[in-house]
């Protein structure tokens, strides 16, 4: 074999960047043939080929590695799904416009809908009085977690043995969140509780509500239920995983942010309150989004159907005026929360049952999928040491 297609050590570590014990490393697991120097015995001389294939294959890697970095906070798509995406501004539910689904529809109609069910209401199974705890916050949490403990795995599961399970889970979180086992549609159940009366505009908006946040794409929680389904979990250790990641103040917290943006608002004036925020470089809670650089159209379509409290009326046209800002979501639900003197934990109620049907759907098309979602890490620690 001619000399040239051998390299000596300094060449190999130059051509791939590397230190002297990662080079035996490529050695030690067969990735790089060596032979001794025949001009010098003490000396290895490396396979030039085998150097070329692996800083080949490692530029690849860092390419890869790049689009996948830029893929994890609102880049390009990283999984098919059938389900939601936002194009042109709008939101849709397997191709149909969630703001009119909003104007007929109820949660579970959408809840089937998302999971790719007809529209035939699915009988339930009976259901457990809901959990005792302080709110139903907590109650929400030990219920889907009393569930995740005995529910047997969604893999290999028949289609219509999970619809079913996945309509009478919505019920029990929902119970859950009411405080009691309950009937009927799912919006008018919550708006009792909540001392609403069934049917009437309240209840009316609640549903809307329910309906435009259902789901909405890839977000933290649907990908966390799509991790965790991806293993076989049970549909509602899907929907814990979901739910443990909207607790999080980036996510369906985010209305605790525009609650303390509004006491500002209330304290400073609205305009002094948006000026000081800017001036220290922070964000306005509760407006744009990175989906909907010409406006969240949820919040439009929820803002349209009451009249919001003056301080919070005042704080949309303050952000407006001065940062050019229009309402997301976060602000029109905890907006229409404040209208309705809903619980101060309602809007996470809320974003938490809708959510749920998101979840499920999310879940089941993973498990169809039958892939196991796990990334690697790109690993920025101390060198391993090889023995």
């Amino acid at each position: 074999m001619p000399a040239a297609e051998w390299i000596a050590a300094e060449e190999a570590r130059e051509r791939l960047g590397v230190r002297p014990q990662t080079l035996y490393a490529y050695v030690s697991r067969g990735r790089v043939r060596v032979r001794p120097d025949p001009g010098d015995p003490r000396r290895s001389l490396y396979r030039a080929e085998d150097i070329a294939a692996l800083r080949q294959r490692k530029s690849r890697s860092r390419k890869l590695a790049e689009v996948a970095a830029g893929a994890i906070a609102w880049g390009e798509p990283v999984l098919e799904s059938q389900i939601t995406t936002v194009a042109g501004g709008r939101l849709f539910y397997r191709g149909r416009d969630a703001i009119k689904l909003a104007e007929t529809e109820t949660l579970e109609s959408v809840a089937r809908l998302l999971r790719g069910g007809h529209g035939a209401a699915l009988k339930r199974t009976d259901r457990p009085k809901p959990p005792e705890a302080r709110d139903m916050r907590e109650r929400a949490f030990v219920a889907l977690a009393a569930r995740a403990a005995v529910d047997a795995p969604a893999r290999g599961r028949n289609p219509l043995a999970l619809a079913v399970e996945a309509a009478t889970l919505l019920d029990v979180l929902t119970d859950a969140v009411a405080g009691e086992v309950g009937g009927g549609a799912i919006h008018n159940r919550l708006a009792l509780a909540w001392g609403q009366g069934p049917g009437g505009p309240g209840a009316d908006l609640i549903r809307r509500i329910l309906v435009l946040v259902a789901d909405h794409e890839l977000n933290a929680s649907a990908f966390a239920a799509r991790v965790a389904a991806s293993t076989g979990a049970s549909l509602s250790a899907a929907c814990l995983a979901g739910i443990a990641t909207l607790s999080g103040p980036r996510h369906g917290g985010a209305t605790a942010a525009v609650r303390a943006f509004a006491a500002e608002a209330g304290q400073a004036g609205a305009h002094e309150a948006v000026a000081r925020r800017l001036a220290d470089d922070r964000a306005l809670p509760g407006f744009g989004h990175p989906l909907y650089p010409d406006g969240d159209p949820r919040a439009d379509a929820l803002l349209g159907r009451f009249r919001p409290p003056k301080e919070l009326a005042a704080l949309r046209k303050a952000a407006h005026e001065v940062a050019g800002l229009t309402p997301n979501v976060d602000f029109a639900l905890m907006s229409a929360c404040e209208a309705l003197k809903l619980p101060p934990d309602a809007p996470f109620a809320l974003f938490g049952v809708a959510r749920c049907a998101g979840w499920i759907a999310h879940a089941i098309e993973q498990g169809q999928a039958d892939t196991l979602i796990r990334p690697r890490a790109r690993y920025v620690g101390p060198e391993p040491e090889f023995a």
